[in-house]
């Protein structure tokens, strides 16, 4: 197989592009479940670069670009080329000598369902055997992060015009379904003079229909107090 070229077109923290991950936005990301990612969490084989101390807080697993990237790349290693968790830890215990950001950073071949790496001193490809090498397509994966993470914003269309209200999100208020904005503060900047579009440009993410929605559910609110 032919070599792809490794030169990135899009930088590793690119512009525009979200810098921090919740578990729900990388499992969309990667393809990697939740329970895949607390697992390698608990057992040191990946773990978020924001994560807090107390791991059983709400959010409390936030992970960078760069962590989305590695995991995108474990996700390719796995599910494309069926290299095994057990060699992947054992590559990952050789190559966190080299650098912190290994699998995000460093230029990986495969070949029988085994990992191999360039070595930074002498330029050869350590553990190496007579065949031609797949070289993992890193600059792609950046790519596809970088433009799928973009798209995180995107809702749902049922989530269009829609109100909801969770345990952990804007501390259990009413919220336009998909975000985090309150129907409370869409009301006040109404209350305040603001139009709709005027409030669509507070929060580009809203539709008219949303706004809407969250002044009617305010409304009935403010009826039923």
């Amino acid at each position: 197989m032919k070599r792809s070229d490794m030169r990135a077109g899009t930088s590793m923290e690119g512009d525009n592009v979200v810098r921090a991950f919740s578990e729900s936005h990388v499992e969309r990301l990667t393809g990697l479940s939740k329970g895949q990612l607390r697992y390698w969490d608990k057992t040191g084989f990946f773990s978020p670069r924001y994560g807090y101390e107390n791991r059983r807080s709400p959010y409390s697993r936030v992970y960078s670009f760069r962590d989305v990237v590695g995991l995108k790349t474990l996700a390719i290693l796995r599910k494309d080329y069926r290299v095994s968790l057990q060699h992947l830890r054992q590559a990952a215990s050789e190559l966190s000598r080299l650098r912190d950001d290994l699998w995000a950073g460093t230029t990986l071949y495969v070949a029988d369902r085994k990992v191999y790496f360039k070595e930074p001193d002498t330029g050869r490809i350590r553990g190496a055997v007579d065949r031609q090498y797949v070289l993992l397509p890193l600059a792609r994966v950046i790519g596809d992060v970088a433009r799928d993470a973009k798209g995180l914003g995107d809702r749902p269309k049922d989530q269009i015009g829609r109100i909801e209200r969770h345990r952990y999100v804007a501390r259990n208020a009413w919220v336009v379904a998909g975000t985090r904005i309150p129907t409370g503060s869409i009301r006040r900047l109404w209350e305040a003079g603001y139009t709709a579009e005027q409030i669509r440009r507070e929060y580009p993410s809203l539709t008219r229909a949303d706004v809407e929605a969250a002044l009617a559910h305010e409304e009935t609110l403010a009826r039923t107090a």
